[in-house]
């Protein structure tokens, strides 16, 4: 059977997905270009901002949503309201309370980790530069 005589609905289409796996792969120079991890590859050093600041807003809407949840949970308790409208606010202030907290300690964990691995970078690029150094002699 030839490709003369496939029905057009068998026949791949160029703009198909299956055409693009038909492309020859890539090589290593392009896969490094479009890979999440482009940091890892280029040599620019970036800002404190630019390294912290996940981390930052997430502990700065986990303090929020934290605060948030202690204000629901007094209102809660101190207030004299409807025996629904107290039982909504003692089931929504605990809830944004755990949420906040989860979310403040993700980020607490976060930067530690972040300054770790900033270390271990530094550390590799200094090893990168003497095994250069020697192997350039």
């Amino acid at each position: 059977m030839t490709m003369e005589t496939l029905p057009k609905a068998l026949e791949v289409d160029e703009k198909s997905p299956e055409a693009k796996d038909l492309l020859p792969s890539q090589t290593a120079s392009s896969l490094c270009i479009s890979s999440r991890s482009e940091s890892v590859w280029t040599t620019t050093p970036r800002s404190n901002w630019e390294i912290y600041r996940k981390p930052i807003v997430i502990m700065s809407v986990g303090g929020a949503i934290l605060l948030f949840g202690v204000v629901i949970t007094c209102l809660a308790y101190t207030l004299k309201l409807g025996d629904k409208s107290l039982s909504i606010l003692k089931m929504v202030g605990p809830a944004f309370l755990s949420l906040g907290l989860m979310m403040l300690v993700c980020g607490l964990v976060w930067v530690p980790i972040i300054k770790k691995k900033q270390k271990q970078r530094q550390k590799s690029n200094f090893l990168r530069s003497l095994k250069s150094f020697f192997l350039t002699r």
